[in-house]
């Protein structure tokens, strides 16, 4: 795979990296560092998924790096059409959203890795050369955890409740949490309402809440400590 990786690299030797995120202040940012290592160099940019597929297949990046959180689809989607268009090349995930919750999932979905944005620079250089060369990152922490679910068949002690929902389930109790009522989720998720409905009882049931009102509640009180992490 990793031959296959170092073919598309540019005229110079460098491996080309895709940043997908939809803040400008954030690409630039990862962008300078990308660019200060010799043997890298950010080939492209792209704010949304569909301009993430039609940038990867004009310029046949190396990597992608990618954000979980985008304006009009989630990036959970994103990888799994990366993976189907594009199999052999690794995406990171570069995240504000907590890595105990997300990680798992997005490894799932098909990323090579997982860092925060909370992390410091020469980390997040240490992911972007993990996953170039192959291999998985993620934090030691997420490492053990999933260990030990492995091992023991359990989740580790004092685990989120939001851990028993899948992924799509994580990403409309996230969006419910940010005030957003089911017709909006099902737009911004390119699904239907009804869709959307089913995913809202299954959250109620799998967190045990009495009635929707509770799931609101929890919902708006999570996403905020979320934000202010």
């Amino acid at each position: 795979m990793a031959g296959k990786q170092r073919q598309n690299a540019g005229a110079d030797g460098k491996r080309k990296v895709l940043i997908v995120d939809d803040h400008p202040i954030f690409r630039q940012g990862l962008t300078d560092l990308v660019n200060q290592e010799k043997d890298l160099v950010v080939c492209g940019h792209a704010d949304n998924a569909a301009l993430a597929m039609q940038t990867a297949m004009k310029l046949k990046p190396d990597m992608a790096i990618v954000d979980i959180s985008l304006k009009e689809t989630s990036g959970f989607e994103l990888i799994k059409n990366m993976k189907a268009r594009y199999p052999h090349m690794p995406i990171l995930i570069v995240s504000l959203h907590d890595e105990s919750l997300y990680a798992e999932r997005a490894l799932r979905a098909g990323a090579t890795g997982y860092v925060t944005k909370r992390e410091a620079t020469a980390e997040v250089v240490k992911a972007i050369r993990k996953v170039l060369e192959g291999q998985v990152y993620v934090s030691a922490a997420v490492a053990e955890r999933m260990f030990r679910r492995l091992v023991t068949g359990t989740a580790a002690k004092g685990a989120s409740p939001q851990e028993c929902l899948s992924a799509r389930e994580l990403e409309v109790f996230r969006l419910i949490g940010r005030g957003y009522g089911t017709r909006q989720i099902a737009e911004n998720l390119n699904l239907s309402a009804k869709t959307i409905e089913t995913y809202r009882a299954n959250i109620k049931e799998k967190l045990s809440f009495e009635n929707a009102l509770e799931l609101v509640k929890y919902a708006i009180q999570w996403a905020a400590a979320e934000d202010a992490d």
